[in-house]
């Protein structure tokens, strides 16, 4: 089988922001959550490689068997395009963690395929 690099939406729909603000709001207070998902919506797509997105997050990389990463890696391998990851940007120098508040197994599957690819993200700062 080729191999296949996965591919990006221009945006995130609906759902992608309901569940960072479901996930954020487990993070965060409630209002911060709900502005940063605001913000997350007028903000565009920015590509970052995919393993430096991956290390940014402080998160394992799950196994390819875990069922939404291998259904995610089912999609790229078929060329569908995935929804771009959120991701709120961390702060080292105030001890801020950065937070993938939706698209960690897209995030992962992305890696599986090729962790050098380009990837998609709504870059959320935080101020």
């Amino acid at each position: 089988m080729a191999k296949r690099v996965a591919t990006w939406k221009k945006r995130p729909g609906r759902q992608e922001f309901a569940s960072a603000l479901n996930y954020l709001s487990l993070q965060l207070p409630g209002k911060l959550a709900a502005q940063l998902v605001s913000v997350a919506k007028r903000t565009p797509p920015v590509s970052r490689v995919a393993k430096d997105v991956l290390r940014a997050s402080r998160l394992p990389l799950l196994p390819p068997d875990e069922l939404h990463v291998a259904k995610d890696l089912k999609r790229i391998h078929k060329g569908k395009r995935l929804a771009p990851v959120i991701f709120v940007q961390g702060d080292l120098s105030h001890a801020r963690p950065p937070i993938i508040a939706d698209g960690y197994h897209r995030m992962c599957a992305a890696c599986h395929a090729d962790e050098d690819t380009p990837v998609s993200i709504v870059l959320v700062p935080v101020q």
